[in-house]
């Protein structure tokens, strides 16, 4: 990738949920083993921003964040931990680093290759990204001369945004009501009259009959 690409800096995303032990990953790598990326992307001497990443078992992600910082300040820093508020939470060895479990390694070595390749080939499939320089906007360009301003005055109603064309584009409210505009407004039937009952059911006379309809109603049938 970074021969077909050669970019001018990298961004790093450093997740650390492929570490032994992660709550929700289901690989086995040790920080060092962790590290060795890192490690190897430095070599290209290219501007870097390193970001955290996933990883769910919080104190292995501590301490690789930690060992990888370190890394790239080419600060050694002991496997001992000091002391501090949160050692507590990295007992009962109190270490940087932490002894990856027995987990068998089921990669083989033609399907890393095989896939290697796979990834090489599609790689070169893909053009790379042209690279754009960064040039430093003229200065004529923001600083404008009242001198070479257009009079607006000069200019005729379709340069200045009339016309029959400008007509078209600008349409305002004059005030007048739209055809589609009718003041008499039918009623919204979800809203009921507070006179009248809201259950559904007519109202009744003393006689069983409804007040609108001198039939009988299925209540009184």
């Amino acid at each position: 990738v970074m021969e077909r690409y050669d970019p001018d800096a990298i961004v790093f995303q450093s997740g650390a949920d492929s570490l032994s032990g992660d709550r929700l990953g289901c690989f086995n790598l040790s920080i060092k083993g962790h590290a060795e990326c890192l490690k190897f992307m430095t070599t290209f001497g290219k501007p870097m921003l390193v970001l955290g990443g996933g990883g769910y078992t919080i104190r292995n992600v501590a301490r690789c964040w930690a060992y990888e910082t370190g890394c790239l300040l080419n600060a050694d820093l002991a496997d001992d931990l000091p002391p501090n508020d949160y050692i507590e939470y990295f007992g009962p060895e109190y270490r940087l680093h932490f002894t990856p479990s027995n987990m068998e390694n089921q990669n083989a070595k033609e399907y890393v290759d095989k896939i290697r390749a796979k990834i090489l080939q599609n790689l070169e499939k893909i053009p790379p990204v042209p690279n754009v320089p960064f040039h430093n906007v003229p200065e004529d360009a923001l600083n404008m001369d009242d001198n070479e301003r257009p009079d607006p005055e000069l200019l005729d109603d379709d340069a200045k945004g009339g016309g029959e064309h400008g007509k078209d584009k600008k349409k305002l409210w004059d005030g007048e009501l739209d055809a589609s505009d009718d003041e008499d407004e039918k009623p919204n039937r979800n809203i009921c009259d507070a006179s009248e009952p809201t259950n559904g059911v007519a109202a009744k006379k003393e006689n069983g009959k409804s007040e609108k309809d001198d039939g009988p109603t299925a209540m009184d049938e």
